[in-house]
């Protein structure tokens, strides 16, 4: 589908901040791979200390140094151009070593996520064909109860504190016979990474040639249809993303001298490029957090350090906030909060800015454009300019984004619409499922995203939902994303989830699951405040107070899913169709 007449001009570059460029074609065909990019950045930056974890750093040389003796490993263990090397890691040194020895090797990343039941884990393995993995010793017992289904021949095992010196002793044995957070395992003819990288960096090595089309990661995803399929995303998709973004965050920070906390997994494709790509790409440090939700060792371990930049999640900031240290952190050296993964509620924002005095900057994305597609406006200088809004952004540049109705027509500005997204991010497919590709990428480059959202005159878009969350009222469309906003306004809220259950007269209502601040907080509190700030049909028609915390995923997002799983469960067991209070 082409652009229609009249309306091919990208509106968003009028509403551009000075210096973004419109394109980056010009540059990606000069540098046409990621590999090429993270080569000049390991020249460039040499001496910079590139990643810091549990207090201890390697420089971009190191890095350089350990990748190439991990990708000729791989050359001597017979893997070859386009084969799949599974990494099962949190953040930690290992991971970004393995990441780029890998992609140097000239095969293919599949991230995997560390917290992955033996189910998720041997669809994931099988799905991709990989042969080899890396994992963290924490979770080889869950490896162990899956190999015998999937086809993996070379498994190397690695433990948190394995690159760390002698420090490393220390955090294996804490980790190992103190926490006990390593189940025994049995994985025959599994070999010690550092082992591996003794033997590889004994060895010759000249990385594989790589062209913009050959693939650089299977990054899984639920995509629109929630059904696990690995997104291919190409060594161009990934420069061009990274270019992109680099063109849009990186020209405001400094070379050689930003100073990044990573607290979201670099196995997430959010965090992989923001997090890593992107600071490599500047020559930043990135400090590695493996477990962001424990907040006061997060705080112990950045007490010291210059926080330029942060990168994270609505649920991560909230949480962070919670915490009496963290208010009282040194925020002198924040230039740049980025949030991606799940909406930034307006309360969480504002709350924010007052308690670091810099903005979040949100942005939007998905695993299929390699992920990012827009952003806000940012002015590191003058952070008093930068309201917060609501808006996903502006599209990025070489990136086209319209909405499409129900009908296939392009939605005009103001109209709501499923997000269609075009751009050199935009993924080759999904792998070995041509009808699922063919379902959500058209033949000229249109990816249907699954997103409702809304784009004003000047190009501003604004997410409404996803379309699978939506709650249907008596044929109102009913958005979760703006009830939760409305009641994190409430200052005794302290997590809120909206779905909706069903009901025999309106099909379904809106139910609310509220994480009270204060014990005080009573549900008639909730539908109040509703009330005031909602019409009619939006107002929460049942209103649940829990003590724990909302369920999330391993990254801090809410899962929707599993509360609608709950409901489903409740349904059953009252046996007469309805959901309690419904």
């Amino acid at each position: 589908m082409d652009l229609p007449a009249g309306s091919s001009d990208r509106v968003w570059l009028h509403a551009y901040p000075p210096g973004i460029p419109a394109s980056i074609d010009a540059e990606l065909a000069r540098t046409d791979t990621l590999n090429q990019i993270l080569l000049q950045s390991l020249e460039r930056f040499a001496d910079r200390p590139a990643f810091t974890s549990v207090g201890v750093s390697i420089t971009y040389a190191e890095f350089g140094r350990l990748a190439r003796a991990f990708g000729a490993w791989l050359h001597a263990a017979g893997i070859r151009k386009g084969d799949r090397v599974a990494l099962m890691m949190p953040n930690c040194l290992q991971y970004p070593i393995c990441l780029l020895g890998t992609l140097m090797a000239g095969a293919i990343v599949v991230n995997v996520n560390p917290l992955y039941t033996a189910r998720e884990l041997a669809h994931q393995i099988r799905d991709s064909d990989a042969e080899t993995i890396v994992i963290m010793e924490n979770f080889a017992h869950t490896l162990q109860k899956v190999l015998p289904r999937t086809g993996i021949r070379r498994i190397l095992v690695t433990a948190m504190g394995d690159l760390l010196g002698p420090k490393g002793v220390l955090v294996n044995l804490m980790i190992r016979h103190v926490a006990r957070l390593v189940p025994a395992y049995s994985l025959p003819g599994a070999q010690r990474l550092r082992r591996a990288l003794r033997a590889g960096g004994r060895r010759p090595f000249t990385p594989a040639k790589v062209g913009p089309d050959d693939i650089a990661f299977l990054q899984y995803t639920g995509g629109t249809t929630g059904t696990p399929k690995g997104a291919m995303l190409t060594q161009r998709n990934m420069a061009a993303n990274m270019l992109q973004t680099q063109a849009w965050i990186g020209q405001q920070l400094e070379r050689g001298k930003e100073v990044n906390l990573t607290l979201l997994p670099l196995y997430h494709i959010f965090s992989l490029m923001v997090n890593c790509f992107v600071f490599i790409g500047i020559g930043g440090r990135s400090i590695l957090i493996a477990n962001p939700r424990d907040v006061p060792r997060v705080m112990k371990t950045i007490r010291d350090e210059p926080i330029t930049s942060i990168v994270g999640l609505n649920t991560l900031f909230n949480s962070f906030m919670e915490n009496e240290a963290f208010r009282a952190f040194d925020f002198s050296h924040l230039k740049l909060t980025v949030a991606g993964g799940m909406a930034t509620q307006k309360a969480i924002a504002e709350r924010w800015r007052q308690i670091t005095g810099r903005p979040i900057t949100e942005g939007y994305g998905l695993t299929e454009t390699a992920p990012v597609v827009s952003t806000n406006p940012i002015d590191i200088a003058h952070p008093e300019r930068v309201p917060f809004t609501g808006s996903v952004g502006l599209p990025l540049p070489s990136t086209d984004v319209r909405l499409r109705r129900v009908d296939g027509s392009w939605a005009s500005p103001g109209e709501s619409g499923e997000v269609c997204v075009r751009g050199p991010q935009v993924m080759k497919g999904y792998w070995q499922q041509p009808a699922e590709t063919a379902r959500v990428l058209d033949r000229e480059g249109w990816l249907a995203t699954g997103d409702i959202g809304v784009m004003d005159e000047r190009g501003f878009l604004r997410l409404i939902d996803r379309a699978k969350d939506m709650i249907l009222v008596s044929g109102f469309n009913v958005y979760p994303t703006e009830i939760e906003d409305v009641i994190m306004l409430h200052p005794g809220v302290r997590e809120v989830a909206a779905l909706g259950v069903p009901d025999p007269v309106a099909g379904e209502r809106v139910k609310v699951i509220v994480v009270p601040r204060e014990p005080t907080l009573t549900e008639q509190d909730i539908l109040d405040h509703s009330r005031q700030n909602l019409t009619g049909y939006k107002v929460p028609h049942v209103v649940e107070l829990r003590a724990e915390e909302l369920p999330k995923s391993n990254i801090g997002k809410l899962l929707r899913r599993a509360l609608r799983e709950e409901e489903k469960q409740k349904t059953r067991g009252l046996g007469d169709g309805q959901a309690d209070g419904a």
